[in-house]
């Protein structure tokens, strides 16, 4: 079983950075496809980037294409979101989740809050 916790959120001004990392624990993390989501207040919770088992193919929302970046360091057990040009939009507490192959998201972290104001 993999565990994960997520870190980096904050508040930022429109047009800043942020990296977010999930560690995971767990000598498993190889084994899982990886993916951030996003949920803003009053908003259904959206998939914002995921990344496969070798970090080779990645996949973005169209709102994000461009400006964010996930990434995967196996060796340290996590998965990073590299988050530029934010826009107040991107405001939204954003998860990292685990899934099995063949299977759906299944292990979730608690969430890191994200403030973008204008």
């Amino acid at each position: 079983q993999v565990q994960l916790v997520e870190s980096g959120g904050g508040l930022v001004q429109a047009g800043d950075s942020l990296r977010l990392s999930c560690a995971a624990s767990g000598r498993t993390f190889s084994n899982y496809i990886m993916g951030w989501f996003r949920q803003a207040p009053g908003k259904e919770r959206e998939v914002v980037a995921t990344i496969n088992i070798s970090g080779r193919i990645t996949s973005y929302a169209d709102s994000v294409k461009g400006r964010f970046t996930i990434s995967r360091d196996n060796a340290k057990n996590t998965v990073y979101l590299q988050m530029n040009s934010l826009k107040p939009d991107d405001t939204a507490v954003y998860y990292c989740a685990a899934r099995g192959l063949g299977r759906s998201y299944e292990l979730w972290g608690q969430g890191t809050q994200v403030t973008v104001s204008s």
